[in-house]
Formats: C-alpha cells, structure tokens, sequence
C-alpha cells in the first residue's frame, strides 16, 4: 500500500475543511504524532508584536489577562492565531519525537533544542501552563506541545548565545534577509520602527553600504539606532502622520525622498508614511504583521506613487543563519539585544 504523506498538514485542518492549517479557524493539535510530523516540547512562545500589543493594549498591560487571552486562544483555535492581528509568532522548544518520514529525521534528535520559523498561526500547539509573561519583550514562558509539519521550517539553536537571544533575532530573521537582497550600496534606506526588526535592518543595510535613516516615535529607539551605530541618522516621526514624515523624510534627503523604506512598526496606519517617503520606482519593504496590504496597494494608487511594494515573507533561504551572523558582527547590537531580549 502506498503510504500518503501529508507535508502541509491539511489533516490537522478541524475547519473549515479544504483550507491550509495558516487560513484554518481551528487545528488540531492531538497526540501521536504523525508519520511526517515532529512533535516538540514548547517552552517558550515569542508572540508577534503587532499580536502581543493588540492582546495586552485589550488586557490593560496586566499580566495576568494576557495570559488567559493567550489561553484562550489556542485552547479555541488549537493554535496561537490571533484572530484581531491575524498574526501569531514563533517558538522555541525540544524535540520530542521525529516521525519516520519527517526530512529532519537522522538530522534532528529527540533532546534536540530548535527554534520553528514557520508561524504560530499555522503550528499546532496545545497549553498545559503558561508559567511567567514578560511583556517587555512579547515572550511567554510555557509548558505544551508543538507539531512541526514536514514543510515547516526550523533552526538549530547556536551553541554561541543564550537562547532567549537567539529566540529574539530569530523572530524577525526574515526582515533583515530581504534588506540583504534588495538593498545596494549607495543607496537612502529609511527604517520605520526601530525596534527588534527594525535594529536588524539598519544594521543589514549598513553592511550592503547604504545611508541610513531610523525612524520611530520613541526618541529613545531613534537615540539607540544612532549611538550603536546602526544609522547614521535618526528621524521622530509618528508613522501614522504620513505627510508629517514626509516633510521630515523631505529635509534629510534635500527633496530626493529614500531608495528604500522599510517598514518595521507594529501599529496599524503607517502604509503610506512608507509610501510617500520613497521615490519613484523606489522600493518599500513591509515587514509589520499590522500593515493592511489593501491600504497599501491603494493609497499608493491615489497619490500616483509608482513603486515596487514587497510583502515582507518571512521565510528567505539562510535566513536564520544570516540573521544570527549579525548579531556575531555588530557586538554592540548583540549587546543591546542581551541586555533588551535575553
């Protein structure tokens, strides 16, 4: 008999039935594991940070009720998905077992410390505990289970780091991977959001030889983009003011506008402060889970802006080891990203 595979993990899919796991209202999330499933002892969830200012804005910042609406969540959908956002995050676990045709299998042992790269929103997961919340970074200690499907993508934790840190950068691996490939040197890149993904893209576009201008509503962010020389400009702009950031992005370039804007904020209403701050046939990046691609694509329509508009996917080849070499050649970012993350 000719055994039948199941690499997306449409069999996990509880409804509706015929959609993949990421569009699915609900998963399932049993034990045993399958033939091509790797089942992973979670304990730790970093939560997107668009999901995890959304659930503790509605939680009031307590601790407490992030947790239960965490709970919530997974114990109705079988997954972390976030059904305001739409967003849900990554995690970080053991291996508990590889099912015999897993493609990690002979590669990855039980015992083995992985962080997934595929989101929460599309990861079987089931809760026992939620043991600590620590909303200053988006990351919840856990006790649960994890499923892996065979196409789901995973990293090997480095022996280099805690884990804690290179949960952080592995988090957002996919934005600085496309900075990489998009950015050249020469070139005005203006990050929005200086935060986590936004520290990383500054300091991937500092590499490609770009100009950098970091930008964030937090005078605080600006300042730490500058003083660990990650940008050689900073900019305080609410990106939800589009045309305020554009008279400022105006002055820093002497009217040119930016080659590239990267878009790293984690509130919604900043597609056309991106849009507008780029030049024509310029290139914006947008890597916020908060971004509303419709708002995109239309406001660009309506203010005649000709651009190349990229969905930030957090998958790209290498994109976890690219990430994690950052963080070994920028020590000051390192530092930051300990003293802030691990």
């Amino acid at each position: 008999m000719t055994k039948i595979l199941d690499p997306y993990g449409l069999g996990r899919v509880v409804s509706p039935k015929g959609s993949l796991p990421q569009a699915a209202d609900v998963l399932d999330p049993s034990l045993p594991g399958r033939s091509d499933e790797m089942v992973i002892d979670v304990d730790h969830l970093n939560i997107d940070a668009a999901s995890f200012r959304q659930i503790s804005t509605e939680a009031g910042g307590d601790p407490q009720r992030i947790a239960e609406t965490i709970r919530r969540i997974v114990r109705e959908r079988g997954k972390m998905h976030n059904p305001v956002t739409g967003s849900g995050g990554m995690l970080i676990g053991r291996v508990r077992e590889m099912g015999e045709d897993h493609p990690a299998r002979g590669v990855l042992h039980p015992g083995d410390r992985i962080a997934t790269l595929v989101s929460l929103t599309l990861t079987p997961l089931a809760l026992e505990e939620i043991l600590a919340v620590h909303p200053a970074i988006d990351r919840v200690d856990v006790r649960g289970h994890a499923i892996l499907f065979a196409s789901g993508v995973w990293a090997r934790l480095p022996d280099d780091m805690p884990e804690t840190l290179a949960l952080a950068a592995l988090d957002v691996c996919g934005a600085p991977a496309l900075v990489d490939r998009y950015v050249e040197a020469g070139q005005t890149v203006l990050v929005l959001g200086a935060g986590k993904s936004g520290l990383l893209c500054c300091a991937m576009a500092r590499d490609k030889g770009a100009r950098v201008i970091a930008s964030d509503v937090s005078a605080q962010a600006v300042e730490t983009a500058i003083s660990l020389g990650l940008a050689d400009e900073g900019l305080l702009a609410d990106a939800t003011r589009p045309v305020e950031v554009l008279r400022a992005v105006r002055e820093h370039t002497s009217g040119r506008l930016c080659d590239v804007v990267v878009n790293c904020s984690n509130v919604p209403r900043t597609e056309m402060a991106a849009i507008l701050s780029v030049r024509e046939r310029g290139r914006v990046i947008f890597f916020s889970t908060a971004t509303s691609f419709t708002a995109a694509a239309l406001g660009a329509e309506g203010v005649g802006k000709d651009a190349e508009l990229l969905i930030g996917n957090g998958y790209a080849q290498g994109h976890a080891e690219l990430t994690l070499d950052l963080l070994r050649r920028h020590a000051s970012l390192r530092r930051h990203f300990e003293s802030r993350y691990a």
